[in-house]
C-alpha cells in the first residue's frame, strides 16, 4: 500500500512538468493518460477496503486461535462467545431439515457432556458476506463477541466524520468497493476529481483506525476476555 502511494506521488510530481512518462528499454517513453491516472487513483480505494476486510478477519481469527491454543472448554466461555460457538457448531443460523437440526443438537450436547476442548474445526465466527465492512459493522462484530470497541479518540473521530456522500471514510470505501464490484461505476469514474494528497490523507486515517482496532483485539486476547471472569488469568492485562 505504501509503495503504491509512493508511485502515485512520483507520477504526480511528473504531472507538474507535463504528462507523466514511463521509460521502456531506456529509450521509448510511454505517456500515462488522464484516464489511466484516474484508474490508478481508484485502485487505492480497493486496496484500502481489502486492507480493512483482511484486518477484521485476522482480528477475529486471533480470538478463535487463542481459544483453540489454550484447550478452552465451552463452559469457560463468556456468554457472548459461547453463543457464537453454539451458532458455529450447531449451525443455528442455517435453515436445516429436522434430521440435520437433530444431528447438530447432538453434536453440541456431546461436546458439553464430555467437556471436550474447543477445536479450530468446531469454531468459526460467521462474519457474513464480503464487501460489508465499515465502522458500524466492525463495532457490531465486537458486540457479538461481548465487547464494546474502545479506541483512540482521534482515530474514532476520523472514521465517524462525514467524508463524502454523507458517509464516513469506511462507509465510503465500502460503497465504492461494492459499486465497482457490481459494475455500477467504472474505475475511471471512481478516480474522477481525486488527488494524490487526498488519497494519502485518506490512507493515513484508515491506517490509524486499523492500528487501534488491532491493539484493541490484542488487549482482549492477551487478557483472555473471551472467558468468564473466573477463568481468566489472575493478573491479566486489562
Amino acid at each position: 500500500m505504501e509503495a503504491y502511494l509512493s508511485l502515485l506521488e512520483s507520477l504526480d510530481a511528473q504531472i507538474q512538468n507535463g504528462a507523466p512518462l514511463l521509460k521502456e528499454n531506456d529509450q521509448i517513453r510511454v505517456v500515462i493518460t488522464v484516464q489511466q491516472q484516474k484508474i490508478l487513483y481508484s485502485s487505492v480505494y480497493l486496496q484500502l477496503y481489502n486492507l480493512v476486510e483482511s484486518t477484521v478477519s485476522n482480528c477475529i481469527k486471533s480470538v478463535t486461535d487463542a481459544l483453540t491454543a489454550n484447550d478452552v472448554r465451552a463452559k469457560q466461555l463468556n456468554e457472548s462467545i459461547l453463543k457464537e460457538w453454539v451458532r458455529s457448531i450447531g449451525r443455528t443460523h442455517i435453515d436445516l431439515s429436522y434430521e440435520n437440526r437433530l444431528e447438530s443438537l447432538l453434536i453440541v450436547s456431546s461436546h458439553l457432556l464430555v467437556d471436550a476442548p474447543i477445536s479450530k474445526s468446531d469454531f468459526v465466527v460467521e462474519k457474513g458476506g464480503g464487501g460489508n465492512w465499515d465502522d458500524v459493522e466492525i463495532e457490531n462484530i465486537c458486540k457479538r463477541l461481548g465487547w464494546t470497541l474502545k479506541i483512540d479518540t482521534t482515530a474514532y473521530k476520523s472514521v465517524k466524520r462525514k467524508y463524502r456522500n454523507d458517509l464516513g471514510i469506511l462507509g465510503y470505501l465500502k460503497s465504492l468497493r461494492n459499486d465497482l464490484a457490481h459494475g455500477s461505476i467504472s474505475f475511471e469514474e471512481c478516480g474522477e476529481g481525486e488527488t494524490v494528497s487526498n488519497l494519502r490523507e485518506l490512507a493515513k486515517n484508515v491506517f490509524s483506525y486499523l492500528l487501534e482496532l488491532v491493539k484493541f483485539f490484542e488487549k482482549k486476547v492477551s487478557s483472555q476476555d473471551f472467558l468468564l471472569p473466573e477463568h481468566r488469568p489472575a493478573h491479566s492485562v486489562r
